[in-house]
């Protein structure tokens, strides 16, 4: 029986223990797309205790305290923050089989050096130990970020973030680690939202002229796109229920458009049109700015009406969606690629089933003018675990290059999640390892190793040019 988390957790062959400890172990990590916040990279902030760091804002930690009965009180109500972290105590021996159960102890042994399980048992030492250390100038945000050896880290921003802080970091210079923003237009593309004419009135102001129209939404968004680029930004991220691609004229969107900040009620179709030409459009200023764009598809969100009226929204009330993807996905990128406007771009499939038809997809538009042009992402929210991870890597393995794959990101809100890099490490090497010792590959260690250090940091490092 192998002990629980050592050395070579997941690792079920010698010959994935050496691809990993010899190959993968050490490599730095590229975390292109996550949620954290700028504000406390800039001012190096330490945490006042690990609930403060691990519970707040973690909706994945939520949902499966929701599920053992604890009360909200103790996820997003005013419970002490010792009280949330034993309720949280309370739940992790009931989360084994959950990806939780392994991040949760992945990160108390990488960054507190607790070996222990969690428990309510343990609790109170396991409290007492990490939060003394978090609290501690060495387990500030950047020495938390320099201990997992990240080099770069991408925030999720709206169009109309100042970017302050990114901008000061830029300026200040006294930090290694890359902090770079990421241009994420989503509230300007879902114009069924009733908050839409609230939104374009405050770009208005921003660009500091009035937005009247589709072509003057175009002109606000590249003014903003041109600010992002000039803090280095080179990435645009999308959270769609599916790709929209109907089709359109200049003046159908201005129409739809016009009606919508009017106050009009919008007709399916006409939200639909909307949606497509604006979405072409950016797809168009992305590739002219040489961005990447990034796609994560299949979520469906706010599914508790109840729970969205008093929490508001990513308070964990969200699931995998089951809409068509394929059509729309290859008329959208077809009609980029057509004119050689299509950019770098990566699609983050959410419902598994629909794993080969991506893998599949992102084929079409790979056209020789660099390796892995279009990607299929990382396994994304709910398939960022063991599972999941492996059904997207064989997926893209058999219908695509994996040695061309950029490789696994945090996607999260939180500072302690950088071992999932490590997670999918191991995860990758054991597929390989297992692989080879069944005679399914060679014994050709050096290459193979070589393709796992490029999926785990080479390939993002030169396919985004850092």
């Amino acid at each position: 029986m192998k002990p629980f988390l050592d050395e070579d957790f997941l690792l079920q062959t010698k010959t994935a223990r050496t691809l990993y400890h010899e190959f993968a172990k050490d490599m730095p990590i590229i975390d292109y797309h996550n949620h954290l916040p700028p504000d406390q990279i800039l001012s190096d902030k330490v945490f006042k205790n690990i609930t403060e760091i691990w519970l707040y804002g973690d909706h994945y930690k939520w949902r499966a305290m929701r599920t053992n009965g604890i009360n909200e009180k103790y996820c997003t109500g005013d419970a002490s923050d010792y009280e949330k972290f034993e309720k949280w105590a309370e739940t992790v021996p009931y989360t084994m089989r959950n990806p939780l159960y392994h991040w949760t102890h992945l990160e108390l042994q990488r960054y507190f050096d607790i070996k222990e399980t969690l428990s309510p048992a343990t609790a109170k030492k396991i409290y007492d130990i990490s939060s003394e250390k978090i609290n501690s100038p060495e387990f500030s945000v950047r020495n938390l970020l320099n201990k997992m050896n990240v080099k770069v880290v991408c925030s999720t921003d709206d169009p109309l973030d100042s970017l302050e802080y990114h901008q000061q970091l830029r300026e200040a210079g006294d930090y290694d680690v890359k902090v770079l923003p990421a241009f994420r237009p989503d509230k300007f593309i879902l114009i069924d939202n009733p908050n839409f004419p609230t939104y374009i009135q405050k770009l208005g102001a921003i660009v500091n002229f009035e937005i009247q129209s589709f072509e003057d939404l175009l002109k606000a968004l590249r003014q903003r796109a041109d600010f992002f680029a000039s803090q280095g930004g080179q990435i645009s991220d999308h959270g769609l229920e599916q790709i929209y691609a109907a089709d359109f004229t200049p003046e159908t969107a201005d129409s739809a458009f016009k009606n919508a900040i009017s106050g009009k009620t919008l007709s399916e179709a006409e939200a639909v049109v909307f949606k497509s030409a604006i979405l072409h459009e950016l797809g168009k200023m992305y590739a002219e700015l040489g961005w990447t764009q990034q796609f994560h598809l299949g979520a469906l969100r706010n599914n508790n009406k109840r729970a969205m009226r008093v929490l508001g929204p990513d308070t964990g009330w969200d699931s995998i969606g089951d809409w068509s993807q394929a059509s729309a996905l290859s008329k959208f990128l077809g009609k980029l690629d057509e004119y050689d406007q299509l950019a770098k771009t990566i699609i983050y499939n959410l419902n598994p089933r629909d794993n080969e038809l991506i893998a599949t997809m992102v084929g079409n538009f790979n056209d020789g003018s660099m390796a892995g042009k279009v990607q299929f992402g990382s396994g994304w929210w709910f398939l960022d675990q063991k599972d999941g991870m492996e059904k997207q890597i064989n997926a893209l393995s058999n219908m695509g290059l994996l040695s061309r794959f950029i490789g696994m990101l945090t996607d999260s809100r939180s500072f302690l999640s950088f071992p999932r890099h490590e997670y999918f490490r191991r995860i990758l090497c054991n597929i390989y390892g297992n692989d080879i010792e069944n005679g399914e590959l060679p014994n050709d260690i050096p290459w193979i190793g070589e393709t796992i250090q490029n999926i785990c940091y080479n390939n993002a490092k030169n396919y985004f040019g850092w």
